[in-house]
């Protein structure tokens, strides 16, 4: 695939069979920041994270680049309420007009059910939403990495859990995917910008994500990785001390 817009550097990389990473460089934190979406492709197509409502005409092209019509998108989805997670929801929703928010149950209760042009599909813990060929597992996750509406996407046929902001790395000039370690850079930037929150929560979460057995690691800020994302997250764990 590659750079679908050379202005902002925006581009698109397949990480994992017909599950994209659309990605656009920034030097909003100092050493450079990506913002990531996740695009997944099927007979009805979904994407993890809006972006944030500026980005959002190079979200835009980068899904148009794959699908050929950014207004086949029919599932917009994202780990919790917050800008780059959701800023662009209801643009999505007005540029896709078959296209439905998913979300956690909470989620939908406390912000989507008021703030999205169209109500949302809600999944609960554990459940699974058909994209055709293949289908997204919801794991609801309070709390991790922040958020009481927090929860994440897992697709079985090629492993990808797509995990928000776990793991969040800095750089802007990173490899699309890599095998390169991911403790260290998200702890790294855990010391500057906290965002990880901690309790007794944590690690029976990070176990429960652990168990899915990941290939596969989708971070919306830095390179998605490849390995054990199992053995990945229970370093997490044991790294953040609970």
């Amino acid at each position: 695939m590659g750079i679908t817009n050379t202005e902002s550097g925006t581009r698109v990389d397949e990480i994992a069979d017909g599950i994209y990473r659309i990605s656009t460089p920034t030097s909003l934190i100092p050493g450079g920041f990506t913002f990531n979406q996740f695009l997944v492709e099927d007979e009805a197509p979904l994407l993890f994270h809006t972006g944030l409502r500026g980005l959002f005409p190079l979200v835009r092209e980068a899904v148009a680049h794959v699908l050929g019509d950014a207004g086949r998108l029919r599932y917009v989805s994202f780990s919790h309420w917050e800008a780059d997670e959701s800023g662009a929801l209801n643009a999505w929703l007005e540029v896709a007009p078959r296209a439905e928010a998913v979300c956690s149950v909470t989620a939908a209760l406390v912000s989507v059910n008021d703030q999205a042009a169209r109500p949302p599909r809600a999944l609960a813990d554990g459940e699974e939403l058909s994209l055709g060929q293949r289908s997204v597992r919801w794991v609801d996750t309070p709390h991790l990495p922040h958020g009481w509406e927090s929860g994440l996407l897992f697709e079985a046929r090629s492993r990808t859990l797509l995990c928000g902001d776990l793991f969040t790395a800095g750089g802007a000039d990173v490899p699309p995917l890599s095998s390169a370690d991911v403790i260290g850079p998200a702890l790294a930037m855990h010391e500057t910008t906290p965002y990880l929150v901690r309790g007794p929560h944590v690690r029976p979460l990070l176990e429960k994500l652990a168990r899915l057995e990941p290939g596969v690691l989708g971070l919306m800020h830095g390179s998605s990785f490849q390995g054990d994302g199992g053995r990945a997250l229970l370093a997490l764990a044991d790294a953040l001390g609970v």
